[in-house]
């Protein structure tokens, strides 16, 4: 699923027109990257948690010529599912 298909599906869940739940949808998602940004942990009960995370600088290997390198420090961001989330992935399968 694409956003334009999100999108599509906020719509008519919400019972909203497409223009409004694309709205919504783009600020809810740019509040959420602007706090995991800041440094903040954003936690939406039943779905889950997105947060920032670092991760040490490693040794790693060049996959064209082998030789080791130094892979450096940086902050990625995670995504932790919430339990209703894994519980209803799991009954899908």
């Amino acid at each position: 699923m694409n956003k334009g298909e999100l999108v599509d599906a906020v719509s008519e869940k919400a019972g909203v027109t497409k223009k409004q739940a694309d709205a919504v949808l783009t600020a809810a998602l740019d509040v959420v990257i602007d706090a995991v940004a800041a440094g903040d942990k954003v936690t939406l009960v039943g779905f889950g948690s997105f947060e920032a995370r670092h991760r040490k600088a490693r040794e790693g290997r060049n996959p064209k010529t082998g030789d080791k390198m130094e892979i450096p420090a940086t902050t990625v961001p995670a995504f932790s599912a919430g339990k209703l989330f894994k519980e209803k992935v799991a009954q899908a399968q």
